[in-house]
Parts: C-alpha cells; sequence; structure tokens
C-alpha cells in the first residue's frame, strides 16, 4: 500500500511541476498574452485616432487574461491552481467570451471518442497483424505484410489525413469533408443523428488507424517470433492443442504484455496527435480549441488544455505501473519488484 501512495504522491508532484513550467515559460516569453494585447488594443486605438491611455489598456489586458504582471510567479500559479481545484475556474476564453470550464467540457467528448477509438483499433490491428506475421514468418505473407507496414509507418499522420480527405470525401463524396456531426440533424439518440457522428469520425479515426497500429505491428511481430521459440509453445503443439488456442493462449498472450506500458503511453500521444487531426478534419474537439487558443494568444484556454492534456499523460502512465503486474504475473507487483 505504501508503494502505491508513494507512487501517487510522485504522480502529482510531477504534474504540478510540469504546470508550474508551462505557467512560469508562458509568463516569461517575449511577446505574452499581456503584451499581445495590449500592443494590439494600441494599435487599433491609434489607427483610429483615440487618446491611448496606457493604464487603462494595461488594467483591460490583465481582467481579460487574469494575469497581474506584478505578481511573483509561485504567487500568481499558486492561486491559478487554487482556482482550478476548489472551483474549476479556469477564467474565461479571450477568443471565445466563454467559461474555459465549459468550453473543455463541450470538446472533451469529441476528443475522447475520437483518440479512444483510434487508439484501441490500433492496438487490436498491431497485436492481430503482428502475431499473423510471425506465425508465417519466411513466407511471402509475411514479406509482404512487412512491406506494407514499413511504407505505412513511413506515412505521417498528418499526410494520412489530408490524402483521404482529399480523395475520400472531396472527390468520391464518401464521407463529409469536416465537422463533427450533420447540422440538419437534431441531436440524440436518434438514427440520423448517430449515423451521422460515425461518418464524420470515421475519417480521423481512420487516420489515426492506419498509421497507429503500423507503428507497434513489427515490434508485435518480432515479439511474437520470439515467444514462437520457447519451449512451452513447442510443447502445446506436440500435446495437439488447436492452432486458435495456441494463436491466442499462448502466443498473443505472452507476446501482448512488452507492449502494454507502451499501449498505455500511446492514449497520451494519441490525444497529442488529436489537435492536428482535429484541425483538419474541423473537428472541434478539445484540440481544436486548443490550436486556436494558441494561434489568438487566448492565454486560460491554452493553459486548461495543457491541463488536459497533461492529466491523460501522468494518469496513463501511473495506471500502467500500477497495473502492470496483474497483466504479467511474472513480474509482480510495483511494491514486490521495488523490493529487490
Amino acid at each position: 500500500m505504501n508503494y502505491y501512495i508513494r507512487r501517487f504522491a510522485q504522480a502529482i508532484v510531477t504534474f504540478v511541476v510540469g504546470m508550474f513550467i508551462t505557467f512560469a515559460l508562458y509568463r516569461l516569453v517575449p511577446g505574452g498574452p499581456v503584451e499581445a494585447i495590449i500592443a494590439d488594443r494600441v494599435q487599433t486605438m491609434q489607427q483610429r485616432g483615440q487618446p491611448v491611455d496606457t493604464q487603462e489598456v494595461a488594467q483591460m489586458a490583465e481582467q481579460l487574461t487574469g494575469i497581474n504582471p506584478d505578481t511573483p510567479i509561485p504567487i500568481a500559479f499558486y492561486e491559478w491552481l487554487r482556482d482550478i481545484i476548489l472551483y474549476q475556474d479556469f477564467g474565461e476564453s479571450i477568443l471565445f467570451q466563454d467559461p474555459v470550464f465549459d468550453i473543455l467540457f463541450r470538446g472533451m467528448p469529441w476528443s475522447i471518442f475520437l483518440s479512444v477509438y483510434g487508439l484501441l483499433l490500433g492496438f487490436t490491428a498491431t497485436i492481430a497483424v503482428g502475431v499473423f506475421m510471425a506465425w508465417h514468418e519466411g513466407t511471402k505473407i509475411d514479406s509482404g505484410l512487412t512491406v506494407f507496414v514499413l511504407v505505412m509507418r513511413s506515412i505521417p499522420y498528418y499526410v494520412a489525413a489530408i490524402l483521404m480527405l482529399s480523395v475520400l470525401a472531396f472527390q468520391w463524396g464518401l464521407f463529409p469533408t469536416g465537422g463533427r456531426a450533420p447540422p440538419a440533424a437534431t441531436p440524440g439518440f436518434n438514427i440520423e443523428y448517430m449515423v451521422g457522428i460515425a461518418r464524420h469520425a470515421a475519417l480521423p479515426i481512420l487516420s489515426q488507424f492506419i498509421v497507429g497500429f503500423a507503428g507497434g505491428a513489427i515490434g508485435m511481430r518480432a515479439l511474437s517470433v520470439r515467444v514462437i521459440g520457447e519451449d512451452y509453445l513447442r510443447s502445446a503443439r506436440l500435446r495437439g492443442l488447436g492452432t486458435n488456442r495456441i494463436l491466442t493462449r499462448y502466443l498473443t498472450r505472452n507476446s501482448i504484455l512488452p507492449i502494454y506500458t507502451g499501449f498505455m503511453l500511446g492514449i497520451a500521444g494519441m490525444f497529442s496527435s488529436s489537435v492536428i487531426t482535429e484541425v483538419i478534419f474541423q473537428y472541434h474537439g478539445v484540440g481544436w480549441f486548443m490550436l486556436e487558443a494558441a494561434v489568438s494568444q487566448d492565454y486560460p484556454l491554452v493553459m486548461a488544455a495543457f491541463v488536459f492534456f497533461s492529466t491523460i499523460t501522468v494518469t496513463a502512465i501511473m495506471i500502467a505501473d500500477f497495473t502492470y503486474g496483474l497483466i504479467d504475473p511474472r513480474a509482480g507487483t510495483g511494491a514486490s519488484r521495488e523490493s529487490f
């Protein structure tokens, strides 16, 4: 129990330190949010021929961003983190003029929907293709799939997204060109709306899935080839067990263990890659809002999105550490591993 408490405390410290570094850098970087707003308002007032009151403009910028340049960074960070924890108050978005928490709450389910389905499909395909290649090692099937996987692995996910959008959506019209759902459909649990959501999400998920599974299939193949040479698998063959049982109970189950941690870390990677995917397909999730905020110097929304992605990353690592002993009994629990 002490091990889990200690690991949880380490995760909290990691999260807070990461937040503090990001908070401080965003405050210290030249041309930060306050300076950007002041410069924009001063330029606008000068173009209109209005008198410029620097102090008044600075106060307005402070109200919009919630940043007081005179407050020391550690104190400002403490106040910002306190408001988030106690009141779920991330401030108000400068760009969208809405509470940041409401914007995140609107975009979060859509980002989770894309990332989770893309990751699960990719992980399943990684296991299936890798094991299949290893089982047919040295054959033309293995060689052909190896070439195919290597080609797919060399294609960046955003290139695959752009190609599929151009061909499947714009040229062939098989899928919508962007958005999260049909604008004319009535939101709710009805056939038209649910089918529309699936069609709009198909290309974003497919772009992450096609490239995602290729990255791990070669590694899964190598792990499976090694397992095939183990004595217990040869014994299973000599006992006359069926091929399906050998593939599922012996080969796949033992090959999958080393890539389990990579799967958990892939959760964080999938969410971070969704930023570009959501922009390409104009899929308004957390990633889309984050990029719009970064371009517009929307400091409160950028920091809130970073909190979202950091929380997912730290949580995934912590879950992987806690559960690896359950997935692989040979490794034992975290506490038993630490005792050696």
